[in-house]
């Protein structure tokens, strides 16, 4: 048996087979139908989605990926796709790939590369983005069947599909965003590096009608904050309170955080946390009015609905935590939502990271931001013995509070050739960079002597 892919543009998918508990909250089936019934994903939000299922295919059984006749509406109508075909015995893996029209809500911007399109006259719009939606958390983007692995076999016939797709809507390119360390070495390994790109220009037409299907695989590489429940220096135990970590930095940053926390206090604001079932729906109407309030300060609308949060609510009680700060009347003035992984989930992972993800207030309190999104998240992480703390995207602050820089990665395939060089040469030079910025950064943190261990290219 070989392996073929199909193209799907519903879930039917999920009940053909048991599927692994997948590594993060993110991907579970329950977050993708919260973001589907809620609108926040499918045409009018700009995220369109399309399933590419790989399968094992028995001999003489039909490809779904061949002979789809072009099309450059970008548009569901305009995919040849295939429903839940009887062929389909054997799914193995699943990616979920989105026409996008726009960069908003993926956190990897390649709005120079739009710009260099749009100086040359050539359409950037509709592209292809695999990615969850709204939320900056490097882990697997393929759902794996039980007793699968990812290999290259999978990830290149998911590519094939990714290009089919491209073909049917004119897709200048594919971006696979805050991917694992692992799919980003399998993807950049497994297509050609050495391509001829004016022999590839010379075999089109002057249309550039037919993508090629042997174009490189672009990676960059960022950097996000990430905190580890143990001293860094040696492999020792968890901590056993929030007082043990502090005792890991220098004495100056001790202090500060320490005052930041009085900060608080001094302002007749407490802190509660409150886990799945306890969080009530008038605790979901008060978040909800703190989360937006973060979009309106900016004049924007929030990518996400109360009935998406009350839908994870629903269906993901035990991963959510909510952070909330009252005033001294009692009135919640600020929420913070986290999702954090299940220890005593199926995933196969002996890691436990919690997530910091949604945040807002109703007015400017000092250091409440530091308090109810950092530290209360620290609190938390140590009590439930998780083994780290993805605080989101972005944020120098994070570092001098012990956030540790940790590389994240993205890949790139782009359709046109006369754009691979420079987008290729760009990928190199900002991977270095990015190098650099992370040893610089990693030469910051708070940490003493006694638990600063040297900078290695592995964070």
């Amino acid at each position: 048996m070989n392996l073929k892919y199909a193209l799907m543009n519903d879930t039917s998918w999920q009940g053909q087979t048991d599927w692994q508990t997948p590594d993060t909250p993110f991907m579970s089936f329950a977050f993708w139908q919260a973001l589907i019934d809620t609108g926040a994903i499918g045409e009018q939000a700009g995220w369109l989605p399309i399933f590419i299922l790989v399968y094992r295919a028995e001999d003489g059984s039909i490809d779904h990926g061949e002979n789809s006749e072009k099309n450059t509406a970008a548009s569901q109508a305009a995919l040849t796709i295939s429903k839940a075909a009887p062929t389909i015995t054997h799914p193995i893996a699943v990616l979920p790939v989105f026409i996008k029209g726009h960069h908003r809500g993926e956190f990897v911007f390649d709005h120079a590369w739009a710009e260099a399109y749009a100086r040359y006259g050539v359409d950037y719009y509709p592209r292809l983005v695999t990615s969850v939606p709204y939320t900056p958390i490097t882990g697997q983007r393929f759902w794996l069947a039980k007793g699968e692995t990812l290999t290259e076999n999978i990830v290149k016939t998911a590519i094939a599909g990714i290009d089919d797709v491209a073909q049917q809507v004119g897709a200048s390119s594919w971006h696979g965003l805050f991917v694992t360390p692992k799919l980003a070495a399998i993807a950049t390994t497994s297509m050609p590096t050495d391509i001829d790109i004016e022999q590839v220009i010379a075999a089109q037409d002057n249309e550039l009608e037919s993508a090629p299907i042997d174009m490189p695989i672009l990676e960059r590489q960022g950097c996000q904050f990430l905190w580890q429940n143990k001293a860094l220096l040696n492999d020792s135990q968890p901590f056993a309170n929030f007082e043990a970590f502090l005792l890991t930095l220098k004495a100056k940053k001790r202090k500060t955080i320490r005052a930041e926390r009085r900060k608080v206090a001094e302002q007749g604001i407490t802190c509660q946390r409150k886990c799945g079932d306890a969080i009530t729906d008038e605790d979901w109407n008060a978040f909800y009015h703190c989360y937006v309030m973060t979009y309106a300060v900016r004049g924007q609308q929030p990518y996400l609905t109360i009935e998406f949060f009350k839908a994870l609510a629903a269906t993901l009680p035990t991963y959510l935590m909510l952070a909330q700060a009252l005033d001294a009347s009692g009135e919640i003035i600020a929420s913070s939502l986290f999702l954090y992984d299940n220890p005593n989930s199926d995933s196969g992972s002996d890691t436990a990271t919690l997530y910091g993800r949604y945040w807002g207030a109703l007015g400017e309190y000092d250091s409440l931001h530091f308090e109810l999104c950092y530290y209360q998240g620290l609190e938390f992480a140590i009590e439930q013995g998780l083994t780290s703390f993805d605080p989101g995207t972005q944020g120098e602050h994070k570092l001098v509070r012990g956030f540790i820089p940790t590389t994240t990665h993205s890949i790139h395939r782009i359709y046109d050739p006369r754009f691979v060089p420079a987008i290729r040469d760009f990928c190199t030079k900002d991977r270095l960079y990015m190098a650099q910025y992370r040893q610089q950064a990693f030469a910051a943190l708070p940490f003493n002597a006694d638990n600063m261990p040297d900078f290695n290219h592995n964070y």
